[in-house]
């Protein structure tokens, strides 16, 4: 662990982020602190009582006393015993009320990072973060930082109380006291690395299985089953190298402590046997109270003891789990609500005028992927983009919604920079309609809605109608409330892309995108579709994406990239008489036809 780490984790402006989730909270926060108080007063009381019983009633045959004073301890107990329940209930309330606070706000970052961000993070590492780093912070709380407080208070009041009695005896009792402390040293160093190394591999292992589970199609298809085995093991087997490091360290620890005590008591026997061959009758009585006393205190001290270390362990990973999590937090790389200039626009409609000027575009760095484009679409309009694959299609409709950030240029909707319109007014005015269609585990009607209450069946079944899908979809089992499971596996490409049309038509766009929607499909589901499309696009903007030329005859402009620019831009009959770029892809493709006859 560098010293760049080690100087995070104690961090006190870190520690006072964590607790500022607590604010809502805090009177439950200062109770568990006056409870830990309280059970350090309490703790040592029993073991004092117990002394002058000894010392006292039970040399003086006091029988009422004793009765009384063993009621007084029963009382105690039971007292001493709520206490720690309230403070252990407490604290671990705490704990996961602020876990579900740091969730549900780490999860509200997360919807709002741009897409960028998913680009370079693996989906595996944000649930770590989202999930297991949250927990660990709950530690901080239920086992970290307060519970630490009520040790160390005890472990105070516990001495005091021992100086109090007998302040040389004290002494010989913690004569080993520096070997237990090197020792607590050398094991929190310890297990703290190994933590820092189970966390950093379970991150690696949510990130490699959430992958290959997502890809399993490809890896069972490229017979890769045995290669991607072997490299989930490698990684598994540092997640269990790592604990067994924490287990070794827990082993040598824990007997450590034991021999401690048990040096502790033999020092106190000693001692006490070493006196007695001096001492009268009575002087006895008082030593052999003291000892019962005193063997009861190093219990009590050394219960806190065993645990503190690995206390600490737990309040150190809490912290480097909260780092993680705020780095998540403070991620600015999000997609603005507007461009804050107070100039935010927010529709009710938009015409859908659409213009790109001078628009350059790059993931990374300047490898620029769109390079000055410029284009305008009046309201109504159907426009297509037609190139080769990675020449920069789909990429305009990721700028158009706003999902990236251009570098340079600018794109107007209705003659109004698209920065200045309100995120969710501008996106619920776009309709898109992807290739890949992406399906939530739940029903057809929850794909359709996107669970939203506000849209009842009827419309949803009225719009089916209207495209031609509501016999497609109570052909199902179950029609609308047919389980389309994780990422729609149950139905076909066709089937899920009938869905997606569904969805598009339901929210009414004022703008439409349809990006490959005919690719990768049967004839049947083709034909559908294509139905499908032509009913979307009336009275509507919009921008096809297509490989099949053939679906794009009718549109009133095309718009023709390669490798990020424009190379020709007109109608189909326009394109084909230039006998150009446009000219020889159409060629291509009806040889290809051709060909395939």
């Amino acid at each position: 662990m560098t010293a760049t780490t080690k100087k995070k984790i104690f961090d006190v402006s870190l520690l006072r982020r964590v607790f500022s989730f607590v604010s809502p909270y805090k009177k439950k926060f200062y109770w568990s602190i006056v409870l830990a108080i309280a059970l350090a007063i309490i703790t040592p009381i029993r073991p004092l009582l117990i002394q002058l019983t000894v010392t006292r009633y039970i040399a003086g045959k006091l029988i009422d006393m004793i009765i009384w004073i063993t009621v007084i301890q029963v009382v105690l107990l039971l007292i001493e015993t709520g206490l720690r329940f309230l403070f252990s209930y407490i604290t671990s309330w705490l704990g996961q009320t602020v876990v579900k606070d740091l969730r549900v706000a780490v999860y509200k970052k997360i919807l709002g990072l741009n897409l960028s961000q998913f680009d370079k993070t693996p989906i595996g590492t944000l649930t770590t973060r989202t999930i297991n780093d949250i927990e660990a912070i709950n530690d901080i709380f239920s086992d970290g930082l307060i519970p630490i407080i009520a040790d160390l208070l005890s472990i105070v009041s516990i001495l005091f109380v021992m100086f109090y009695v007998d302040w040389r005896l004290t002494l010989i009792c913690l004569a080993p006291f520096p070997v237990l402390i090197i020792a607590t040293w050398f094991f929190k160093e310890s297990v703290n690395k190994s933590f820092i190394r189970v966390r950093n591999a379970v991150a690696s292992l949510n990130a490699f299985v959430q992958e290959h589970i997502t890809g399993m199609q490809i890896v069972q298809t490229f017979a890769a089953e045995d290669r991607e085995f072997e490299k989930f093991k490698k990684i598994n087997k540092e997640h269990r190298n790592a604990n067994i490091n924490a287990i070794f360290a827990y082993s040598v620890f824990f007997p450590l402590v034991e021999i401690v005590l048990a040096v502790s008591t033999a020092l106190l026997v000693w001692w006490v046997a070493k006196e007695t061959l001096n001492l009268s009758a009575n002087e006895s009585r008082d030593l052999t109270g003291k000892i019962t006393s005193f063997y009861l205190y190093l219990n009590l001290l050394f219960r806190p003891l065993r645990v503190i270390a690995d206390k600490f362990n737990v309040l150190q990973m809490g912290m480097i789990a909260s780092e993680r999590v705020f780095k998540v937090l403070d991620n600015m790389d999000t997609t603005p609500v507007s461009s804050g200039n107070g100039q935010e626009v927010q529709p009710g409609i938009i015409h859908g005028g659409i213009g790109f000027d001078k628009v350059w575009f790059a993931y990374s760095d300047e490898n620029y992927v769109l390079k000055n484009v410029s284009f305008s679409v009046n309201p109504g309009e159907t426009i297509a983009i037609v190139g080769h694959t990675g020449s920069g299609k789909t990429t305009i409709i990721s700028l158009l919604n706003r999902l990236y950030r251009i570098q340079k240029g600018t794109i107007k909707i209705d003659n109004i920079n698209i920065d200045n319109y309100n995120t969710d007014s501008l996106r619920k005015n776009i309709g898109v309609v992807l290739q890949d269609v992406f399906l939530f585990s739940g029903t057809v009607m929850d794909n359709i809605t996107l669970r939203n209450p506000d849209i009842p069946r009827e419309k949803v079944i009225e719009a089916a109608k209207l495209i031609e899908m509501h016999d497609f979809i109570m052909e199902l089992p179950g029609g609308y409330d047919y389980n389309v499971m994780e990422r729609g596996a149950t139905l076909s490409l066709g089937q899920r892309q009938l869905i997606s049309f569904i969805r598009a038509l339901l929210y009414n766009p004022s703008v439409l995108v349809l990006d490959e929607a005919t690719s990768s499909v049967d004839t049947e589901s083709e034909m559908l579709i294509q139905h499908a499309i032509d009913t979307l696009i009336q009275g509507r903007t919009s921008i096809v994406i297509a490989h099949r030329l053939s679906t794009i005859r009718k549109a009133n402009k095309i718009i023709v990239l390669d490798k990020g620019e424009i190379k020709e831009m007109g109608t189909h009959e326009e394109l084909l008489r230039h006998n150009g770029f446009y000219a020889r892809l159409h060629e291509m493709q009806f040889a290809k036809h051709a060909v395939k006859v």
